[in-house]
């Protein structure tokens, strides 16, 4: 890959991952504010469940958040844009797209059918 598009990348990686960190701050703050006294036991129910579906979506961000860092190892390696499984490039679509992508789109493929294939058993 070229200088001017692992820059490219690597400043996307690191918005995306300084966007999601600040998203998390953000939030923890919310959950921590939230201390008021609640009418009844629906409004209780009610912010549990808001709380427990933003809880959720954290997960799902450090889960991001940890495949953003390993997206800038692989930059830093020479690794980034090189499919794990088979070594052929990850096209450049594919990783604006998805920049933590590890795979080229044939092999995600592949794995992707052989993932449903097996449910299917």
């Amino acid at each position: 890959m070229e200088k001017d598009r692992i820059e490219f990348f690597r400043n996307l990686l690191n918005e995306r991952l300084r966007a999601l960190l600040a998203e998390a701050g953000a939030t923890l703050g919310d959950l921590t504010d939230e201390k008021e006294n609640l009418a009844d036991a629906i409004d209780l129910a009610s912010m549990e469940s808001n709380r427990d579906f933003q809880l959720r979506i954290r997960d799902r961000e450090r889960v991001l958040i940890h495949k953003i860092k390993e997206a800038i190892v692989r930059l830093d390696e020479g690794e980034y844009g090189i499919c794990t499984h088979c070594g052929n490039d990850i096209a450049e679509k594919r990783l604006m797209a998805r920049p933590v992508a590890t795979h080229c789109i044939d092999c995600k493929t592949e794995f992707e059918q052989l993932e449903r294939s097996s449910r299917d058993l």
